[in-house]
């Protein structure tokens, strides 16, 4: 099964026999959801914005394996005993991204100086938000959150989707989303040393209930030759090997 929570609400799809009511619980990032039923489709996953995942956690949620865009919701479950140690499983870029044929001729991420467009960021408490915020002040461009109109989402996706379907002129994303819909929208690099540093972790969920060993064999599985392979085939950097 495999979940994309949107806007508050849990869109469902099945990606495993009906048996998988028993399956293996994940509770993943949204710019993880095309690579991980590549590692395992027998799982069900739930994808969102980190922050919004770390909180159904902590509220007792039935997840079994946690991964998270930055390590801060990772830690935070590992701090309040939730989870085991987490270990960082992949990196990522940001990319600016603008409609097809950049319509607006923004050009570059400098071109967002000029105003009067509609911008689509993360908010601040999601992993795509924070990482643009760092970014914009690396770049000393922080000035352009008041110059455009600015739209906060709560995952990747929706500010992937807005570009791409003709809600904003330009949005911050992962490189790994940006490559799902090349067709709707095009690219604009950003500065390699302005980039912030992206990393996913994940961690193996602690509560009464939870698939210990099912959760650390699929996270052993995203860590093995095999899941390092599909991680860089979808556009992911890998950390060095544990």
């Amino acid at each position: 099964m495999k979940r994309l929570l949107l806007a508050g609400a849990v869109v469902a799809v099945s990606l495993a026999a009906p048996s998988a009511a028993s399956a293996l619980n994940v509770y993943a990032a949204t710019s993880l959801t095309n690579v991980m039923p590549e590692i395992r489709r027998d799982a069900s996953y739930s994808f969102g914005g980190s922050h919004t995942l770390q909180l159904q956690i902590e509220r007792g949620a039935p997840a079994d394996l946690f991964l998270s865009a930055e390590p801060a919701e990772a830690q935070a479950l590992y701090r309040e005993g939730r989870c085991a140690r987490p270990v960082t499983i992949a990196t990522n870029k940001l990319v600016l991204i603008v409609r097809q044929g950049d319509p607006q001729h923004v050009g570059s991420v400098y071109g967002l100086r000029k105003g009067g467009l509609n911008l689509s960021i993360g908010n601040a408490s999601v992993p795509v938000g924070e990482y643009t915020r760092r970014l914009l002040r690396r770049l000393r461009l922080t000035s352009v959150l008041s110059a455009n109109s600015v739209s906060q989402q709560s995952n990747v996706g929706q500010v992937l989707s807005q570009v791409a379907f003709g809600g904003a002129d330009a949005g911050f994303v992962y490189v790994t989303d940006a490559r799902t819909q090349r067709d709707r929208i095009d690219s604009l690099s950003i500065p390699q040393w302005a980039q912030p540093a992206v990393r996913y972790q994940g961690c193996v969920v602690r509560r009464g209930g939870a698939d210990t060993a099912g959760a650390t064999s699929l996270l052993d599985a995203i860590r093995s030759s095999r899941g390092r392979g599909l991680l860089r085939r979808f556009g992911f950097g890998l950390p060095p090997r544990p």
